[in-house]
């Protein structure tokens, strides 16, 4: 076998591959342009920082504390953004218990009182967190809020040349311990939630959304695709079948494989993993029943839309990737800005992340919006590629 033959098989191989690819100009570009797009949208839309916690102040009614927005915020930093000052707790409870704001900081009535009886002073910082992470931020806050009101303190003794709500003059202030002196006050973090999952539990819910979409996007998508270039849709079209029919029956097909699934790894996330399910399971089975049905749809739409399974899988990758990014499942939506933050709900996956935590962590959710979201998005992806799919079906 000569040298030249080989060179010439290898050479005719190489062409025929590059062609294949030119006459495919649509996978091309989802594949360059596709990451791109995804890390611009990333770049416009992601801030950097996290977004200044929404906080009420409770003072004691008939206190002499001032009640002024400005004042607090001067202390609480920039991680605490002061919403109100208040004296109504229980109002200010029921707003953190429905998540209106994310802290209510308890302001002692008795600072005075304390300090002359040479005891630190509570105060009692309140969040409503069922992630971990967020709920380490939250001490972290806590901390800084802390040292904050005592140098306050410290510096308005030092001003003032007594020690702070001292009338009595410097004999009492010796009676006063260093440690009471040099740190007066004592933030003391509460968090109501009803259940405090570890990391692992916390994001075992978020897994398997993610896992629900791309699996159920993935799987039908190339069903079709194989379907579209085998010649099938050409039988589709002489035989009675319609496309509402193939439509209808692939979405109960891969949905009974996907609830499966869904079935079997929340079973092993609750009984394996502990994690908690504090909602009655049917509501959960609806959040799953809705995340499968519009991933099953947006699955559908990509079928249509691609002309080969390369290209198929190239596009439901990048779903993929656009998920992991934007979903909430790494960053939390809130800290990307509009329109982005606007945009990502249309990922089915990031609507199902939330409902899933809420109403396992939670009991339930007040964001009965985003169960309205999957809905919509359900019936608005299923019928963008049933009429996308009845255009291929006549041209087959």
């Amino acid at each position: 076998m000569s040298l030249f033959k080989i060179l010439t098989r290898i050479l005719a191989i190489v062409g025929k591959e590059l062609v294949s690819i030119v006459r495919r100009p649509g996978a091309l570009l989802s594949l360059v342009l596709g990451p791109f797009l995804i890390m611009a949208l990333f770049g416009f839309g992601y801030s950097g920082f996290r977004r200044p916690l929404e906080t009420i102040v409770v003072i004691p009614a008939g206190g002499n504390l001032p009640t002024d927005v400005q004042t607090y915020q001067e202390v609480a930093g920039e991680g605490l953004r002061i919403d109100e000052v208040t004296s109504d707790e229980a109002s200010s409870m029921s707003r953190l218990a429905l998540q209106e704001v994310d802290v209510v900081l308890v302001a002692p009535g008795d600072l005075e009182a304390n300090f002359k009886a040479a005891k630190r002073t509570r105060i009692d910082v309140r969040v409503n967190l069922s992630d971990p992470v967020q709920g380490t931020y939250a001490v972290f806050l806590a901390r800084g809020l802390e040292a904050a009101l005592n140098r306050q303190i410290i510096q308005r003794a030092v001003e003032e040349g007594q020690g702070y709500a001292i009338s009595q003059g410097a004999a009492e202030a010796a009676d006063i311990p260093p440690e009471i002196l040099a740190a007066p006050t004592e933030a003391n973090l509460v968090n109501i939630s009803p259940s405090s999952p570890t990391v692992v539990q916390f994001f075992g819910p978020a897994v398997l959304a993610l896992i629900l979409q791309h699996m159920a996007v993935t799987l039908i998508a190339l069903s079709v695709v194989r379907e579209k270039n085998s010649g099938l849709f050409e039988l589709f079209r002489i035989s009675p079948i319609t496309t509402a029919e193939l439509v209808t029956g692939k979405l109960i097909a891969y949905g009974i494989f996907a609830g499966a699934v869904a079935f079997a790894t929340m079973a092993l996330l609750v009984l394996g993993l502990g994690v908690p399910m504090l909602a009655h399971p049917g509501w959960i089975a609806l959040v799953v029943l809705l995340l499968i049905a519009s991933s099953l749809g947006l699955g559908l739409v990509i079928a249509a839309v691609s002309d080969s399974e390369p290209q198929t899988v190239q596009l439901s990758l990048l779903v993929l990737l656009a998920s992991v990014f934007f979903s909430g499942f790494v960053l939390a939506i809130s800290e990307f800005s509009e329109p982005v933050r606007t945009m990502i709900y249309a990922l089915p996956v990031a609507n199902g992340i939330r409902l899933l935590g809420d109403f396992m962590f939670r009991g339930g959710t007040v964001a009965v919006w985003q169960i309205w979201v999957l809905v919509g998005l359900s019936a608005g992806y299923i019928l963008l590629a049933w009429l996308l799919l009845r255009r291929v079906m006549v041209r087959a």
